[in-house]
């Protein structure tokens, strides 16, 4: 009888609410849109510069050699470009942040220990500059790598010309959808915002490299 009391008392919803609850851990999207920010950022740039560059070339000269060659140098000077750019800037931002966190607490007079916490935490949370620069230089690589390995193994030069647009129209929706899905945001207008922006840079550099290319040869 006893044991049957104890289970009922238990299993009520009054001794179900003085449980302790158990916090579920969150994710930091703010910490996480750091790294993120930087790989999407130089996988686009990676894709944009070597497609149309690669498809700008292509439109002046038939050669499968020289497309690959400006693409592969696009990689190379994209990714070290990306990579101190990126270096810099989040340098600066993390100067700037710890500069201020300095200040603040040198106006207070005394610390407890939720704010010797809280600011632990916000050192924790600031931007680290090598692992921006890594993500860059690798996104980038990545991006970059895509339409070259789709040019590759194609002879003909129209149909190569086509497979560097769809694959660089694909590798644009991905990165789009990939960005919305670890940044819990609207997968659709991440989507037609990264494909609609690569496209009109690719536009803008295919026009420029093909102008300027033709401009060259009848000098």
């Amino acid at each position: 009888m006893a044991s049957n009391i104890q289970l009922s008392e238990t299993s009520s919803p009054r001794s179900q609410k003085n449980r302790p609850r158990v916090e579920k851990e969150e994710v930091d999207y703010m910490q996480r849109a750091q790294w993120l920010r930087a790989a999407l950022l130089g996988a686009n740039d990676g894709l944009v510069t070597v497609a149309s560059l690669m498809m700008g070339v292509g439109s002046i000269k038939e050669d499968v050699k020289a497309m690959l060659l400006v693409g592969f140098a696009g990689l190379v000077a994209g990714a070290c470009s990306m990579a101190i750019g990126e270096f810099v800037s989040v340098c600066t931002q993390r100067d700037i942040e710890t500069a201020q966190m300095k200040r603040a607490i040198e106006n207070k007079t005394s610390l407890s220990a939720i704010d010797e916490q809280e600011e632990e935490e916000k050192k924790e949370r600031l931007p680290n500059p090598g692992q921006a620069a890594i993500a860059s230089a690798l996104a980038f690589s990545v991006g970059a790598a895509m339409p070259l390995l789709g040019a590759v193994f194609i002879e003909n030069h129209k149909v190569r010309m086509v497979v560097v647009a769809v694959v660089a129209t694909i590798a644009l929706v991905v990165f789009g959808v990939t960005g919305a899905v670890l940044g819990k945001t609207s997968v659709a207008k991440s989507s037609v915002r990264v494909v609609i922006g690569g496209w009109m840079a690719m536009a803008l550099t295919f026009g420029l490299t093909k102008f300027i290319g033709s401009a060259a040869m009848q000098i």
